[in-house]
C-alpha cells in the first residue's frame, strides 16, 4: 500500500496511509465549503441588520439558525477528523516501534 508523508507532524517522519490522507483532505474541503457558506450568511445577516427593514430582520432569524447549524456541522467534522487522525497515528508501525522502545527503557530495576 502506498504511503505519503505529512510534513510538520512530529519529527517529520510520520507516515500516513494514503486512504487516511484522502479522508482528511475530503473532510478539510467539506469544512472549507461550510466556512465559505458561513461567510456569505454573515454578510447577508449584516446587510439585513443594517437595512432595518422588518422583512429583512425577520429573515435573519432563519439565517442565524442556518449559521448555527453550519457551525455544529463544522464541529462534528473536526471531531471526526481528530478521531480518524488519532486512530491512524496509533496504528502507525513507526509509533508501535517507538512505543516498544519506550517500554524497554522504562522497565524498573534496570
Amino acid at each position: 500500500m502506498e504511503e505519503e508523508r505529512l510534513p510538520g507532524i512530529g519529527d517529520g517522519a510520520t507516515q500516513v496511509d494514503s486512504k487516511v490522507l484522502q479522508s482528511l483532505q475530503k473532510s478539510f474541503l467539506q469544512v472549507q465549503s461550510i466556512l465559505d457558506q458561513n461567510r456569505l450568511l454573515i454578510n447577508e445577516i449584516n446587510q439585513n441588520h443594517e437595512s432595518k427593514i422588518p422583512e429583512n430582520l425577520s429573515r435573519n432569524v432563519g439565517l442565524i439558525r442556518e449559521l448555527n447549524n453550519n457551525i455544529q456541522r463544522v464541529v462534528g467534522l473536526y471531531d471526526d477528523l481528530s478521531l480518524s487522525f488519532s486512530k491512524s497515528m496509533e496504528a502507525s508501525p513507526e509509533r508501535d516501534t517507538k512505543r516498544k522502545l519506550n517500554q524497554k527503557r522504562a522497565r524498573p530495576g534496570q
